[in-house]
């Protein structure tokens, strides 16, 4: 199978039979994805595309937007050829999967690798173990990501079933962001001015903007369906800046899974979705189509957003659900509006995430872990650092803006970190990152005083002995503005035991923990004002990236990095460089 894009080539007799099995296969029912090895070729080009009514040359790959859906089943690998035909330089992440010993395919730029230069190619290995459901690839370099990105579909292994009816056909709903201005003038301009990045002009649905955007409605994104089947819908927020409340009008929607694992199914009329995190649900196609009811119904999103201090693209995204047996008279009107949480709705999304618990079955067992090795509380901070000498800048106080993990502003060395640790290369990074904060106060009261506002920049990181059981809170701060953060951890899932709103008290608030069937994510979205509380074994050698999935608080410093050390035996030992590293 191949990444998509392109003429039509011809193909060996041996592909060709392979291709014919695979129409066989889905006749009766197989989905025909990976076999043990597969392999794509990604060429990520410019790209043009025209969206509110403007066009503009874009990064893409295999000239996609969104990109080509990686198809793969548990336990496969899958060699993913990039060649960065494109006029800058890039990297590709694998969001979601732990690529056991094998932190050189992961992606992270001057984290993990060096960027692929222009007219440069690179071959990532991605190794799938545990992950079963959805999640997701995306560029990994500067604001790349807004274009470059698609969905990764990890079906069972062979032999196995899904943990609910097989639906009829599945679908990746992928939400976004449109920005008319190349988005990576956007980041230079913010850079330059030490402001806010100017906010997008769309969300949208499978790369559209959906009826209500100008110049959008002939491209909306619709979606056919037929009267008592079911639809697995893959939803995945790859937005840069919001979460989104997502729903389809006329149908609940019934949550199986997040993030490559399974959940305890629950039925609900909405959902929240972060940047970075996936949501698997079924779609019952159960409306009438005898004539007496509409055929059309909006699936719609909508940013959920609570910081009044800070711009956001509020303008809600749709795309159409439509029933293909229904007669042409119940497609006459407009297509019927799901009722969609207020953007402020912080009850709306509470109510949703305290519902996400794992699925434990036999087939799908969970292993929480109940003592802990070591214990860090992360605060989380949008603040600002001095303006340039002789310089005036445009974020608050006339400072510029930056963000921090425990008052720590992370900076990108100019190598990576992982060939640093490596090679022992020293004066790269400091492997001192703080377990709490550099001092307390009340960190979710409104307006804290304006010395608080300041951070230090540094390239700190954790560095944990193999084997280590961390528990991780990360809080949540008011300094300029209380909001809540996706936090992405690459290389592992981890279990959110706990959840709360405050300061997270260690005497009172783990008696609340779910240690039974927590969730097992790896994005979790810290609530506004408050806290979340997540338990990891570090079993993954390597060197693994921790940041705010909102892709300005990740330029601007609001990550850290673990290095796990090797363990013993042999499948404890990170794995060895591969020969083709981009070089700095």
């Amino acid at each position: 199978m191949g990444g998509g894009g392109g003429g039509v080539a011809k193909m060996p007799a041996g592909q060709l039979w392979l291709l014919l099995l695979g129409v066989l296969l889905l006749a009766f029912g197989v989905p025909a994805q990976a076999s043990r090895n597969t392999h794509y070729d990604f060429v990520i080009t410019e790209t043009k595309v025209t969206r509110l009514c403007h066009e503009k040359t874009i990064l893409a790959v295999n000239g996609q937007f969104p990109g080509p859906t990686i198809y793969a089943r548990k336990d496969d690998v899958v060699i993913v050829n990039v060649y960065n035909q494109g006029y800058k330089n890039i990297t590709l992440h694998w969001h979601g999967v732990d690529q056991p010993r094998n932190p050189w395919s992961d992606g992270p730029e001057y984290i993990t690798q060096c960027p692929i230069q222009p007219g440069a190619n690179f071959t990532y290995k991605i190794i799938f173990t545990e992950e079963e459901g959805t999640l997701w690839w995306h560029a990994h370099s500067e604001f790349d990501r807004a274009t470059v990105h698609g969905a990764i579909v990890i079906h069972p292994k062979r032999g196995t079933v899904y943990p609910y009816p097989k639906p009829h056909k599945e679908m990746p709903i992928i939400l976004g962001e449109w920005w008319n201005a190349d988005v990576e003038q956007i980041l230079l301009e913010s850079q330059r001015t030490g402001g806010d990045v100017n906010i997008s002009d769309a969300n949208t649905i499978n790369g559209q903007p959906g009826d209500f955007a100008p110049c959008s409605k002939e491209d909306t994104f619709k979606m056919s369906v037929e009267h008592g089947k079911t639809y697995l819908l893959r939803v995945i927020n790859a937005g840069l800046t919001n979460e989104m409340f997502f729903a389809v009008a006329g149908h609940r929607l019934t949550v199986v899974g997040t993030d490559g694992r399974y959940l305890r199914p629950f039925t609900v009329d909405y959902i929240l979705i972060s940047p970075g995190q996936t949501m698997n649900m079924l779609l019952e196609a159960n409306c009438a189509t005898d004539g007496s009811a509409n055929s059309r119904y909006y699936m719609a999103a909508r940013p959920f957003f609570t910081n009044t201090a800070v711009n956001v693209d509020d303008k809600n995204t749709t795309a159409i659900v439509e029933y293909t047996d229904a007669p042409p008279s119940a497609s006459a009107g407009p297509p019927d509006s799901p009722d969609l949480p207020a953007m402020d709705d912080i009850a709306a999304a509470t109510a949703y995430t305290a519902q996400l618990r794992s699925l434990v079955t036999k087939e799908h067992p969970i292993d929480v872990p109940m003592e802990v090795d070591e214990h860090m509380l992360v605060t989380i901070s949008v603040n600002t650092i001095p303006c340039e000498p002789n310089k005036t800048c445009a974020g608050p106080g006339n400072n510029r803006l930056a963000a921090s993990l425990n008052n720590v502003s992370f900076m990108n060395p100019t190598i990576d970190i992982l060939d640093a640790y490596y090679d022992s290369i020293s004066g790269v990074y400091e492997p001192d990152f703080p377990n709490k904060p550099p001092f307390f106060f009340n960190f979710t009261a409104p307006n804290p005083p304006q010395d608080l506002w300041f951070t230090k920049r540094g390239t700190k990181v954790k560095v944990v002995e193999y084997g280590t059981i961390l528990e991780v809170v990360f809080q949540d701060t008011a300094i300029l503005g209380a909001e809540s953060h996706p936090m992405h951890l690459h290389g592992f899932s981890f279990y959110v035991v706990g959840r709360g709103f405050g300061n997270f008290d260690k005497d009172k608030d783990p008696a609340t923990y779910n240690l039974v069937d927590p969730p097992y994510q790896n994005t979790v979205s810290v609530p506004t004002g408050g806290w979340a509380a997540m338990r990891f074994r570090a079993a993954n050698p390597g060197v693994w990236f921790m940041h705010c999935h909102f892709d300005r608080h990740t330029v601007w410093g609001m990550d850290t990095v673990f290095i796990v050390k090797n363990g013993k035996g042999p499948d404890a030992q990170m794995m060895p460089r591969p020969p083709n590293m981009p070089k700095c």
